[in-house]
């Protein structure tokens, strides 16, 4: 019969597999399965043999819409992430100070949040049409003498600055959380500490908050960098397939040209892609404190 204390080594020995179960259990069937299911849709074909064929058709085809999809992404990635970043920084350390207000604030930026980015689509489709909002102003003021165009194939640069604006307001919020959650994590002692020194507002920002927010940044691209890749109700209110995404590509070959396999492709290249510059983001923005903890 096993004693008391061998009862007790028994639990400890076996207690961290058993909290980790619910969650390894998690990531097996909603991730690992869909997974394994993917890579089988996109490397065998109906009689389960494995084949490349929907790589070629997916690089080298006339009728895919591969390369162009990979550009705008990419377009659309490099243009919106950084401005979000840099408007959710400038938003928190407003946000930081008291004034009269700033609840108020605080909840009209994070409005966006509860919005689907379907109806942001719409929403900037009413704005940015002909009979819009916005040219109805302009052109109130005097600003311009004819509406401006930003819908119609025609006009793919103006639709690219309408999907830009409408992810900006919809997504900025999430950005935003994230960052203004991390400044105020930062302990008060440090700035308080540097202005005894005589620390400047350049200086407490590049010595203190930027350096201890970095781990706040790096969620936050991590989260909109997916979000990013995944980009599709937006865009196909606002410019349908006039602008090709990844996501709308994948859709329109599941949906419309039933290539199951070749829809799979694009998911698993979108999460390929997701896990590289997550990679980067992990090596680039890891805080200096946390650098010296783990080597």
């Amino acid at each position: 019969m096993p004693s008391k204390k061998q009862g007790y080594s028994l639990v400890e020995r076996y207690l961290p597999y058993l909290l980790i179960a619910p969650a390894l259990g998690y990531l097996l069937f909603f991730i690992g399965y869909p997974l394994t299911q993917g890579v089988l849709l996109a490397f065998t074909d109906q009689n389960g043999h494995f084949t490349l064929q929907h790589v070629y058709y997916l690089l080298y085809s006339p009728s895919s819409n591969f390369w162009p999809a990979l550009e705008d992404t990419l377009a659309l990635a490099a243009v919106i992430i950084p401005i979000q970043i840099m408007l959710a920084l400038g938003f928190s350390l407003m946000l930081s100070a008291n004034f009269k207000g700033k609840d108020m604030a605080l909840y009209i930026l994070i409005i966006p949040l509860t919005i689907s980015d379907v109806a942001g689509g719409l929403i900037w489709y009413s704005l940015l049409t002909a009979n819009g909002f916005f040219n109805k102003l302009f052109m109130a003021l005097g600003i311009i003498n004819q509406p401006i165009q930003f819908f119609g194939y025609q006009f793919r640069p103006m639709e690219f600055i309408a999907i830009v604006l409408a992810e900006v307001w919809r997504a900025t919020a999430l950005v935003f959380v994230i960052i203004f959650a991390g400044l105020q994590m930062i302990s008060k002692e440090y700035i308080e500490a540097a202005e005894v020194f005589g620390a400047g507002t350049w200086t407490k920002l590049r010595h203190i908050i930027f350096p201890m927010l970095k781990p706040s940044v790096q969620t936050a691209l991590l989260i909109r960098t997916l979000f990013a890749f995944q980009v599709f109700g937006v865009v196909m209110v606002l410019a349908g397939r006039d602008i090709p995404v990844l996501a709308g590509e994948a859709y329109y070959e599941q949906t419309v040209l039933y290539h199951y396999g070749v829809a799979a492709l694009y998911a698993l290249i979108i999460a390929a892609i997701s896990v590289v510059i997550g990679y980067i983001y992990i090596r680039m923005f890891k805080a200096q404190y946390l650098r010296e903890v783990t080597m």
